[in-house]
């Protein structure tokens, strides 16, 4: 198993990825290995001297150019033909690698994997999934930031592709989905929402109701469904209140001159631990990561590499659209007229 690593994309590249490549080989189980793409001579410059990994599990595939995070996403993947990003990309989609990790421009890294990888077949909107902490399990929340405009049968399959991923990588048997909305009934919330909550409760999948904010924390829902906008506020919010509460913490045992390791305490709240987000619903996988990851992120998105290719995530997913589409048809007829309503 080959992981194509983008080595360019964090805000200090390519150091930062080198390292997180060196930790995965050195405490991760498995015979997978690492490819690092970016500029050769770079990357050479931070291996010197690291000695104690296997060096036969890691190598480089040289890229001339790197996408920045102020480059117009589309523009730039049409343009950069052989940024780290394309040419990762490319990789996977010849068969050399089985899966993409980059900490470069999210919109980059969604624009160029639709037009590598292509959408699975039915899926209208991939969404990205980004795993929040809660009180018990870890929840996926899609779309957290990829389609801002969303139509209701767009969050019934974001919530089919966010069930599948929480089965097959998180082991959830019968996750249990949520819809992000301003009260539990039915009838609360915008068209969006009244029209999405209907198709959800005429799916097959396990559909819990409506969810509101105060909810997501207390684990209630193993998949939470939203569009990519109100996803992308929650998820941002999130960050800044795990560095607030971090630092309330710091500051008021300093003050009462308590010695605690606050970094195994908070662990679950920051987002390192998980890694990096995947975008569902492309025929690949490909695993974005915050471009100031440490290299402890980027060893888990490697980790979450693993383990989406081990589960043959995209293969459950290309099955089980397909069952939807042709195996069940009174099914998705039923879900089909009432999205023409909405």
């Amino acid at each position: 198993m080959r992981i194509a690593l983008d080595a360019m994309g964090t805000d200090r590249h390519p150091d930062i990825e080198v390292q997180g490549a060196v930790q995965a080989l050195r405490e991760l189980p498995g015979e997978f290995e690492v490819v690092l793409v970016g500029d050769r001579e770079r990357i050479a410059a931070c291996l010197e001297g690291v000695t104690d990994y296997p060096r036969d599990r890691l190598s480089v595939v040289h890229a001339t150019q790197r996408i920045e995070q102020g480059d117009p996403p589309a523009a730039a993947v049409r343009r950069k033909l052989d940024s780290s990003i394309a040419v990762g990309l490319r990789l996977q989609r010849e068969g050399q690698a089985a899966a993409f990790v980059s900490a470069g421009s999210t919109g980059a890294v969604m624009a160029a994997s639709l037009f590598t990888l292509n959408p699975l077949p039915g899926v209208a909107r991939p969404p990205v999934a980004t795993i929040l902490p809660t009180a018990s399990d870890p929840v996926v929340l899609l779309d957290s930031g990829a389609n801002v405009d969303c139509k209701p049968v767009h969050l019934l399959q974001f919530a089919q592709l966010g069930s599948i991923y929480a089965r097959a990588v998180l082991c959830r048997p019968e996750p249990r989905v949520g819809l992000l909305n301003i009260g539990e009934e039915p009838e609360k919330g915008d068209e969006l929402a009244v029209a999405a909550h209907n198709l959800l409760a005429a799916s097959s999948l396990r559909f819990v109701g409506n969810i509101e904010g105060r909810d997501i924390l207390t684990g209630c829902a193993d998949v939470v469904v939203t569009d990519g906008f109100v996803g992308n506020v929650l998820l941002k919010f999130y960050e800044s209140a795990s560095d607030i509460i971090t630092g309330l913490f710091r500051r008021e045992l300093d003050r009462a001159g308590i010695k605690l390791d606050l970094k195994e305490v908070l662990r679950p709240l920051d987002y390192a631990e998980y890694g990096g987000a995947p975008l569902l619903g492309v025929d690949g996988i490909s695993i974005i990561c915050h471009g100031g990851s440490p290299p402890r992120a980027i060893r888990n998105a490697i980790q979450l590499a693993v383990r989406s290719v081990q589960s043959d995530v995209v293969g459950q997913m290309k099955r089980e659209l397909l069952a939807s589409q042709n195996g069940n048809r009174g099914e998705v007829v039923g879900v089909e007229r009432l999205a023409e309503g909405a």
